[in-house]
C-alpha cells in the first residue's frame, strides 16, 4: 500500500470517529476544549490526557488480596473468642498502698476560704499553714471587690484560648504589670501554672537540642523536658562546679557537630530542696559557654527581694540576662495561672508555638484582674515582705535550734520551710525513705489533732534520661510548713510549738 492511499484510509477512519463522537451528547463541546486547549497550551493537553489515561487504568484495575504470612496459626471464631475473655488489660494505675488509703482517709476538708485560720469539715477551726497564702490575699478586700467587678463585667471565663478571641483587655493590663515589675520588655500569661514552663520549654527546644537541669528540679520541669524530646544532661543538684563540667562536655562534644540549640533549666528557689541556686555564677557559666537560660520562679516570685520581683531582685541580677523568666500567678499572689517574661521575640514566639497558650482556654478575667490587684498591693506595702519573713524566722527559731530531731533545710527566706530529719537520727535508727515518710506522717497527723495544719513533701519521680545507677539524687522526705501574714507572731510562735511537740512525741513514740 502505497503512502496516499494509507493517508486516505486513516483520513476515513478519523471522520468515522468523529461522526459518532458528534452523535454522542455534549460530544462537540469536548471536542472544542480539545481544539482550542491543544492551540493554546498542547502540554496542558498531553498532561491531561495522561491523567485521564491513568484514572480509567486505575479504575479497571483489578483487585488483589494481601499474600499471607507463613507460620501464621489460623485460629477459630471459638479460639478467639475465648482469648479475648482469658485476656486482662494491664491497669492505669498501680493500686494504692495501705499507706496510702489511711493517709486519704484522714485528708483534712476545708470548708469555705482557705484563710490563715481554716474551719474543717468535722467542724474544727485549725491553724492553716499548708497552703501559699503567704500575704493573706485571698481575705484582701480590696482584691475581692476588683475580682467581683471584673466577674459582673466580663462574665466567668473567656470560652476561647487566648489567640482564638480569649485575650481580654484585662490580659494585657496584666502581662504588661507583670513585665514593667521584672523590668523585662514583654510577658505572656498563661491560665494554669503548671503547664506554663512543661509548654515553654518545648516551644523553644526541640529534637536533637541540648537541655542541661538541675537533678533536684519540680515535675512541671521535668514534664516540659520530655515534651521537648530534646537531649537531657543532669547536674548535680546546686552545684556550679559540676555544672560547668557539664557545660565544657556539652561544648567540646558539639564542636564539630552542626549548631544546636543549648539550655540550662533549673529553679531560682527550689521546690523539693527549698534551697536558692547562685545566680550570678549561673549567669556568668551560660555566657561563657554560650547557653540559653530558663528559669523557673514558681516559688520564688513575689516572695525574694524587697519588692517580691524574685532571685533577680534578691541577688542583684539584671533581669535581661535570664533568656526566660517562669512565675506563678497562684502563688503568692493568691490568683491562678502563670507567666512567662523576657525579651519580646521570645514571648511572641510562644505566642504562636506554645500548646498551653495554643489549645487551652484563657485565663478567667477575674483572676487576671487579681493577679494585676495583689501586685499593686505587695508593690505599695512592702511591709509585708518583711512580715513575712519576721514570722518565718519566728517559725525556725522554734524548730531547728531547739529541736533535737530535726532542721529546717529551706533557706531562711522561703515562706515554704521544709523540714526534715537530721541525718544522725536517721543513721541511730537506721530508718529507710518509707520509715521516714511514715512519721513524718504521723508527725502531720498529730499536728493537726493540735489544731495546726500542716502537710509533708511529696514524692516524685527520678530522673529522666539516666540510667538507674546514676539516680544518686532523690528527694528527702520533710514536713512543709507554709507560713503567712495573717498570723501574729504570737500565733506563729504558738504554732512552731505545737509542730515541735509533736515531732518529739511522735519520735518517742516509736522508739
Amino acid at each position: 500500500m502505497d503512502w496516499h492511499l494509507l493517508r486516505e484510509a486513516v483520513s476515513g477512519r478519523l471522520d468515522q470517529a468523529n461522526l459518532y463522537a458528534h452523535q454522542v451528547p455534549g460530544s462537540s463541546i469536548a471536542l472544542r476544549y480539545i481544539k482550542s486547549s491543544y492551540q493554546n497550551d498542547p502540554i496542558r493537553s498531553a498532561i491531561e490526557l495522561f491523567l485521564f489515561l491513568f484514572a480509567v487504568r486505575y479504575l479497571l484495575r483489578p483487585s488483589y488480596s494481601v499474600p499471607k504470612h507463613k507460620g501464621f496459626v489460623k485460629l477459630t471464631e471459638d479460639e478467639i473468642d475465648e482469648l479475648v475473655e482469658e485476656w486482662t488489660p494491664e491497669p492505669l494505675v498501680t493500686a494504692a498502698t495501705t499507706f496510702q488509703e489511711a493517709e486519704l482517709e484522714k485528708r483534712p476538708v476545708i470548708v469555705g476560704p482557705t484563710g490563715p485560720k481554716s474551719k474543717l469539715a468535722n467542724g474544727r477551726t485549725v491553724i492553716n499553714l499548708a497552703s501559699s497564702n503567704f500575704y493573706n490575699f485571698v481575705a484582701n478586700e480590696a482584691v475581692k471587690e476588683k475580682a467581683l467587678q471584673t466577674l459582673h463585667s466580663y462574665g466567668v471565663g473567656p470560652c476561647g484560648p487566648p489567640g482564638f478571641y480569649g485575650t481580654q483587655d484585662v490580659h494585657i493590663k496584666t502581662e504588661a504589670d507583670i513585665a514593667a515589675h521584672l523590668g523585662v520588655s514583654d510577658c505572656i500569661v498563661y491560665a494554669q501554672a503548671f503547664s506554663t514552663i512543661t509548654s515553654v520549654i518545648p516551644a523553644f527546644s526541640k529534637r536533637g537540642d541540648i537541655i542541661v537541669v538541675d537533678k533536684a528540679v519540680n515535675f512541671a520541669i521535668r514534664k516540659g523536658i520530655q515534651l521537648s524530646r530534646s537531649t537531657v544532661r543532669w547536674f548535680q543538684h546546686n552545684d556550679m562546679t559540676d555544672l560547668q563540667r557539664v557545660l565544657q562536655q556539652v561544648t567540646k562534644e558539639q564542636a564539630k557537630k552542626p549548631l544546636t540549640r543549648r539550655f540550662i533549666v533549673t529553679e531560682a528557689m527550689f521546690e523539693n530542696t527549698g534551697t536558692m541556686v547562685d545566680l550570678p555564677e549561673l549567669i556568668d557559666l551560660k555566657e561563657r559557654y554560650k547557653f540559653r537560660l530558663i528559669l523557673d520562679e514558681t516559688s520564688s516570685y513575689g516572695v525574694l527581694g524587697r519588692t517580691g520581683r524574685g532571685l533577680t531582685e534578691h541577688q542583684n541580677v539584671d533581669p535581661t540576662h535570664v533568656d526566660t523568666i517562669i512565675g506563678s500567678l497562684a502563688g503568692a499572689l493568691c490568683a491562678s495561672g502563670g507567666f512567662s517574661a523576657g525579651s519580646h521575640d521570645i514571648v511572641e514566639h510562644q505566642r504562636i508555638s506554645s500548646s498551653a497558650y495554643t489549645y487551652s482556654a484563657a485565663l478567667p478575667a477575674m483572676m487576671a484582674t487579681a493577679a494585676s490587684e495583689s501586685l499593686s498591693i505587695l508593690q505599695e506595702s512592702t511591709e509585708l515582705i518583711v512580715q513575712l519573713r519576721e514570722n518565718i524566722r519566728t517559725l525556725r527559731v522554734q524548730l531547728d535550734p531547739r529541736s533535737e530531731w530535726v532542721r529546717c533545710v529551706s533557706c531562711i527566706d522561703n515562706p515554704v520551710q521544709l523540714v526534715s530529719l537530721k541525718a544522725d537520727v536517721i543513721a541511730s535508727r537506721n530508718m529507710n525513705l518509707e520509715e521516714q515518710t511514715v512519721l513524718l506522717q504521723e508527725v502531720v497527723d498529730e499536728a493537726l489533732a493540735n489544731g495546726v495544719l500542716i502537710t509533708r513533701l511529696k514524692s516524685m519521680p527520678g530522673a529522666l534520661g539516666i540510667a538507674a545507677k546514676d539516680q544518686t539524687w532523690q528527694a528527702s522526705p520533710a514536713l512543709k510548713v507554709c507560713l503567712t501574714t495573717g498570723l501574729s507572731k504570737k500565733e506563729v510562735e504558738k504554732a512552731g510549738v505545737t509542730i515541735r511537740h509533736a515531732i518529739t512525741k511522735v519520735v518517742n513514740r516509736r522508739k
